[in-house]
Order: structure tokens, then sequence, then C-alpha cells
């Protein structure tokens, strides 16, 4: 199983969700880990019957919430702890240094960190990767209303000292291309569409999801998006 932490105080669930629709597109079984101390995917993806940990589907998608590792996720499946779980994908929403380290974060296959540039969640991010034990090597996904070589250059600067090796590649989504209010609704009518959001938009869900699936063409993928856009 492919384990891909996406770490930050940032708002990580539709980025998570929309990238687990490529995933299960493709034929992967994916289950999306929301770890977070908020659990906003409690309140954006819908359950008839909530409880303090739980696990529904969600457009193809396995949403775990309530779950301390992945032993308590194995117990509710009714798996043995040496049992592996039954899928090819695990998407993790960290917010906690703890939780870095009690899903083994650190041997995962990717690990990203999603900020934007307001001080709160750069710096609570920040504080998150403060706590690493180990060297960990994140991509960054960067929300910006324009791209700024000084704003990239200031994060460098707040995690030097820290355990961090930060990929080259870095990934942009901007702030004010009408993306957020597609996703408001997206929310409301608790589904996941593509067809309105914007070409960058997509093309970074199709990147990351190309970095996941490393043995899939990216044409493959596209094939993928396509056919969520138009809601087959």
């Amino acid at each position: 199983m492919k384990k891909v932490g996406f770490i930050g105080m940032y708002d990580k669930t539709d980025l998570i969700l929309n990238i687990a629709k490529i995933l299960t597109t493709m034929k992967k079984k994916v289950i999306v880990v929301d770890s977070t101390l908020t659990q906003k995917a409690k309140y954006v993806v819908p359950v008839i019957n909530p409880t303090v940990t739980y696990i529904t589907d969600f457009e193809d998608i396995d949403v775990a919430i309530g779950f301390k590792n992945e032993k308590e996720i194995k117990d509710y499946l009714g798996l043995p702890e040496k049992e592996k779980l039954p899928y090819d994908i695990m998407l993790i929403d960290v917010d906690n240094a703890e939780s870095i380290d009690v899903f083994e974060l650190g041997s995962a296959t990717k690990n990203y960190f999603v900020t934007a540039f307001d001080l709160y969640s750069l710096k609570r991010g920040l504080e998150i990767l403060s706590g690493l034990k180990k060297p960990m090597e994140l991509t960054k996904i960067l929300y910006a209303k324009e791209i700024l070589k000084e704003e990239d250059d200031y994060l460098n600067f707040l995690s030097l000292g820290y355990k961090v090796m930060w990929s080259e590649y870095k990934i942009y989504f901007p702030i004010e291309n009408g993306d957020w209010s597609v996703l408001a609704e997206n929310q409301r009518v608790a589904k996941i569409k593509f067809k309105k959001l914007s070409a960058q938009y997509k093309d970074n869900l199709t990147y990351i999801a190309s970095e996941i699936l490393n043995d899939v063409s990216e044409n493959q993928i596209r094939r993928a998006v396509k056919i969520i856009e138009r809601g087959v």
C-alpha cells in the first residue's frame, strides 16, 4: 500500500478528496484518513450515522475519521493486526506532529507540505515540522495570490534548522481564480465535480496524481480527469 502524507495547517480536505477521486477513477482502492485535530472531513463528507470513529464511502473513496493510527482502522474493519489494509493508496491529512509518527510518514511514498502565506498557516504549519524526529523530504504545495520568490524564500528561512529536505519542484495554487466558489458548491451538493475548476487547478491535481502513480503515464491520468469532468 502506498502511503502519502499531506502535512500542514492549511485546509487540505478538498484537495485530498479531489486527488483521491482521480485515483479511484484509475481503478485504485483509496482510503483518505483525516487525522487532523479539527476533523473537517466530518463536516464535508456526508454520512448517515456519524460516530466517534467511522469509515464512510464517498464517491468510491473510503474516508476514515477519528482514528489515531492504522491499528484502530484495522480493528474497525475486523482485520488482524498483522494483516495489511485492503487499499492500494492511503492519503493522510495531518495537522500535528504526533500523526506523522503514528502513521509512519517518514517511510511514506510521498509527503507534501501544504500552506498559504498568512502567518497562521505558515507558522503553525512549521510548528508541526519542528516536531520531526528524522529528516523528511517534502514537496511544497503553496496557495498564494501570485507566485513570489520572496514568499518562498521566507518559508525556506523560517524552516532553517528543521529536519526538512525540500524537493526542488513546487506546486502553486492561485487563491483568487474562482476555484474556491466551485469547491464550496461541490461541498453543498456533496459531489466531487471538476467541470468548472480552472485549468491550472486540474493540471496540479494531475501532476500530484502522477507523482503518486509513478508507474502510470500522465496521459492516462488526464483521461481520468476528463471522465470526472464529464461526470461519467
